[in-house]
């Protein structure tokens, strides 16, 4: 049985999970992080008192992209993980390409979902909207002459990005039309797990 820990609305928990549910891996979530807060014993496993952590026979891992690359390593290989070396490295860019996302996307997420209206920075919500879309707009233009970022077919490439493209599109922020972006995200609310662990209220 996979073990994950960490809440269910954190952004590389919600990978975690949804990816667990992909390869078909049993597993059980535990909360820690956020309200839940930080036990001593989590911080033994995870010295940096961030989420998630998985423990899979025995073996403690987090950085929720190594956890993702394990998982689709040792459970997906060959479809989820192609074997081909090139054609792995195709979809696997966009899950290190994600983290600038992350930071183009922070301040809008903190302020519209963590921060009474009272508190929010429009400023800052509206340069965040725009740096998303920039970003956006260049996932729009991979996606052109390919259905997934994976390639042909859904691997592990696409699921960092799938969790962020939700927010993007649940955010209240102005958002220029992005086609193929937009059929990318509607082919993702049709698998079960992304329905059940993505999209779920962001706060």
């Amino acid at each position: 049985m996979l073990t994950i820990w960490g809440r269910p609305n954190s952004h590389n928990v919600k990978k975690v999970v949804w990816f667990a549910e992909e390869i078909g891996r049993p597993f059980v979530r535990l909360n820690i992080g956020g309200a839940f807060g930080i036990t001593d014993s989590y911080r033994e496993m995870n010295p940096n008192a961030l989420i998630p952590t998985i423990e899979d026979d025995g073996l403690v891992l987090w950085e929720s992209n190594a956890i993702l690359r394990y998982l689709a390593a040792r459970y997906g290989e060959g479809t989820l993980w192609p074997a081909d070396p090139a054609a792995r490295a195709r979809g696997d860019k966009w899950m290190d390409w994600q983290f600038g996302y992350a930071d183009a996307q922070r301040d809008a997420f903190l302020n519209l979902v963590r921060h009474s209206p009272e508190e929010r920075d429009a400023a800052a919500i509206a340069r965040s909207a725009e740096a998303t879309a920039k970003m956006m707009a260049i996932l729009n233009q991979a996606l052109a002459d390919r259905p997934w970022l994976s390639g042909d077919n859904f691997g592990v490439g696409d699921v960092p990005m799938g969790v962020y493209a939700h927010s993007w599109f649940a955010l209240d922020i102005e958002r220029p039309a992005m086609p193929h972006v937009e059929d990318w995200y509607a082919r993702l609310r049709e698998r079960p797990g992304y329905a059940a662990h993505v999209m779920i209220p962001l706060t």
